[in-house]
């Protein structure tokens, strides 16, 4: 390969890293397998990188990363618990950022628990913004598929205990009507009754 197209090749890796990491974080759910199955795809595309036409270089680079992560998923023997949480960067706290926190590690968990298809459409469409085409084209499927894939995914998130758990203040506030502790509505309901 000439020392053009090496230098083309690492200058689309140092572009693409962080998003290609992010995507297969998303997909596979651990920071450590998504590093692997990273440097695993690049590998693979670096031994065709002549071969890519340089128009369609994110195409096939996502391609081989869905489809490497489709091997590494069948391939595994040992079942991997994935860590609840993202590993942040190191900065100081700042106001939402808790809920941030807790946001994508809800996030992470209710993906981990989508089987590998649903979970890679759900990926390519609401993380990378591809079109049910696009996807259908990097999966090497129907489009009716992809909305499958897609619907199923949907409703099995919506359903994932992560998202239907009412707030704990709102249960809290409830509750106190219900056991009759707040003393605004016994006095309002003492006073309606003696009269």
């Amino acid at each position: 390969m000439s020392h053009q197209r090496i230098g083309e090749f690492a200058e689309f890796v140092a572009g693409a890293w962080p998003r290609l990491v992010r995507t297969a974080h998303m997909l596979t759910g651990d920071f450590h397998e998504a590093e692997d199955l990273v440097q695993t795809t690049l590998a693979k595309v670096y031994g065709r990188w002549k071969h890519i036409p340089q128009d369609d270089v994110d195409v096939y680079v996502r391609r081989a990363l869905v489809n490497n992560n489709v091997s590494r998923v069948r391939k595994r023997r040992v079942i991997h618990l994935l860590t609840p949480f993202l590993p942040e960067p190191m900065h100081q706290a700042h106001a939402g950022h808790v809920e941030a926190v807790e946001h994508r590690a809800a996030i992470l968990q209710a993906l981990s628990a989508l089987p590998a298809r649903q979970r890679t459409v759900i990926v390519l469409r609401y993380f990378e913004d591809l079109s049910d085409p696009e996807i259908a084209a990097a999966l090497n499927c129907s489009l009716g598929t992809i909305k499958t894939h897609a619907r199923r995914g949907l409703t099995a998130l919506r359903a994932h205990p992560a998202f239907t758990e009412p707030p704990s203040s709102t249960i809290d506030a409830g509750q106190q009507r219900l056991d009759g502790s707040d003393d605004g509505a016994d006095a309002a309901c003492g006073a309606s009754g003696s009269s």
